[in-house]
């Protein structure tokens, strides 16, 4: 099973306990023994609805400025004028900077937060676009 298709499970911390946020998460707990000892990968939930926000927000500048291209495109270059690059080495040995991805499991929320910024200071920058509600 890859990384990808492994179940993602949800727990509230209340003081130092974890507790299953939902009953399929407490049906995946009940299913180890107690006393076992489990591996935990501690990772926040990403804010979708801040997410839809900076998609929304691509497709607002998009048409308040006329741009000719899709917010995949505009994205690319948030992306890649606020340093959210990987570096590829071609054939040829000429290395280049290509988009990174902001995926969940690839950028944290604090990490995503700071992105977000950036990228209304960009757009503000680039297109004179200045969102009404803040991330």
């Amino acid at each position: 099973m890859s990384k990808k298709d492994k179940p993602i499970y949800g727990f509230i911390r209340l003081g130092n306990a974890l507790v299953p946020a939902m009953n399929y998460d407490l049906a995946a707990l009940e299913s180890i023994a107690q006393g076992e000892l489990v591996k935990v990968e501690i990772k926040q939930f990403r804010n979708v609805g801040r997410h839809r926000a900076y998609w929304a927000m691509l497709q607002e500048v998009i048409d308040a400025c006329g741009l000719d291209y899709n917010a995949e495109k505009l994205h690319d270059l948030i992306k890649l004028h606020n340093g959210v690059i990987d570096f590829i080495t071609l054939p040829s040995g000429l290395t280049v900077s290509i988009p990174a991805s902001i995926s969940f499991d690839k950028m944290s929320e604090t990490d995503f937060q700071t992105f977000f910024r950036k990228a209304e200071t960009w757009l503000a920058k680039t297109y004179g676009y200045f969102r009404q509600e803040a991330a």
